[in-house]
């Protein structure tokens, strides 16, 4: 049986991954079993770089957002050396196992390790764009959905008091799971997703009868959608082959297009980093507990190269492979659903006049 586990947190940081934590450290305990933190996702596994985890210090961490170890979007596979300072690693710091916590690009990191080298390693799904696709959901996304639905409500009773039209930008990459859900709960009257184009006139004309029949409008946008016409152009990546969406500016140049079309007066806001911070939501919190208890317990089983997963109500193994196969992404019932509720709803008094 393991002896030793090192836990790690990479990539974007969010709610969840401290209950995570925490339920890797008192499920190894309960076997004896010694956890390390490493810190800052795979440059602190490059580096060696650890901190005891004891039932102690990980006692009151279930609420708290972020992630006491730290993060980074380092890649081992893209440094030199990388992948052997890994290796080593677990020789110097006498690990039997290491469990990755993160999403499709630390998860990826991970796969390659057990499938080129043997390593040790199991996963825990951590992404609040929800795009993995082996797991119903992952920890992080109920939280920044929660959030993002919140801003909507604030910006439509400023919407409403000033005759505007509110744009929100929310986080979501190659997925817009969080746009959507934003902008069903919300609700919004126009949704901009990266899993189809952009239609202007649709939109417009969507902005236009809302505003006519309740005096406002909301629109949310997932920050890497293009607008017709956008695109090319030298972007800026990161270690993983990703391009940089810091100053992307979606809000501002859906603004611009709505103002220019719809002849309204037009404002945005960019949630940005709000969705990543603060105490994780119940949800999170049960699910990043129980998909830690579970890694734990791979470990102990020696179950290494899988990922936990939550299918319907059960945690389950499965394969770091086909957990890192493919993205999730928005399907076509789901955006039937969007086109649905995001039909145009008078209100009661527009109703009856």
């Amino acid at each position: 049986m393991a002896k030793r586990i090192a836990i790690l947190t990479g990539g974007g940081d969010c709610p969840g991954l401290n209950p995570a934590i925490r339920g890797v450290v008192l499920r190894a305990a309960r076997e004896g079993i010694e956890c390390l933190g490493l810190r800052g996702g795979w440059k602190g596994a490059i580096e060696a770089d650890a901190r005891p985890l004891t039932p102690a210090c990980v006692a009151e961490i279930v609420g708290k957002g972020g992630t006491i170890l730290g993060s980074s979007r380092t890649n081992p596979f893209k440094r030199e050396g990388g992948v052997e300072a890994v290796l080593k690693t677990f020789k110097t710091l006498n690990l039997d196992a290491l469990v990755a916590c993160g999403g499709e690009d630390t998860l990826g990191v991970a796969s390659k390790l057990y499938e080129l080298h043997g390593a040790n390693v199991v996963g825990v799904p951590k992404t609040m764009d929800n795009d993995l696709s082996a797991t119903d959901y992952t920890f992080g996304f109920d939280t920044a959905t929660t959030h993002a639905v919140e801003a909507l409500e604030r910006l439509r009773d400023t919407g409403r008091s000033h005759g505007r039209v509110m744009v929100l930008e929310v986080m979501g990459r190659h997925a817009g799971w969080v746009a959507l859900f934003a902008g069903i709960a919300g609700p919004a009257d126009y949704v901009c997703l990266p899993e189809r184009p952009v239609d202007v006139k649709d939109m417009v004309a969507k902005v236009k009868a809302a505003h006519a029949a309740r005096g406002t409008a909301l629109v949310v946008a997932s920050e890497a959608i293009e607008l017709p016409g956008e695109g090319g152009g030298a972007k800026e990546l990161d270690e993983f082959g990703h391009e940089l969406l810091k100053d992307r500016g979606v809000a501002q140049r859906l603004t611009a297009v709505l103002e220019k079309e719809s002849g309204l007066e037009v404002r945005s806001a960019v949630i940005g980093h709000i969705q990543r911070g603060g105490p994780p939501t119940l949800f999170d919190r049960i699910l990043g507990t129980r998909v830690g208890v579970k890694a734990a317990e791979l470990v102990i089983a020696g179950d290494f190269g899988k990922m936990v997963a939550l299918r319907g109500d059960a945690v389950v193994p499965v394969s770091l492979k086909e957990a890192t196969a493919k993205l999730k992404t928005v399907t076509p019932a789901w955006l039937d659903l969007l086109d649905t509720v995001t039909a145009l709803q008078k209100t009661p008094e527009a109703a009856t006049a």
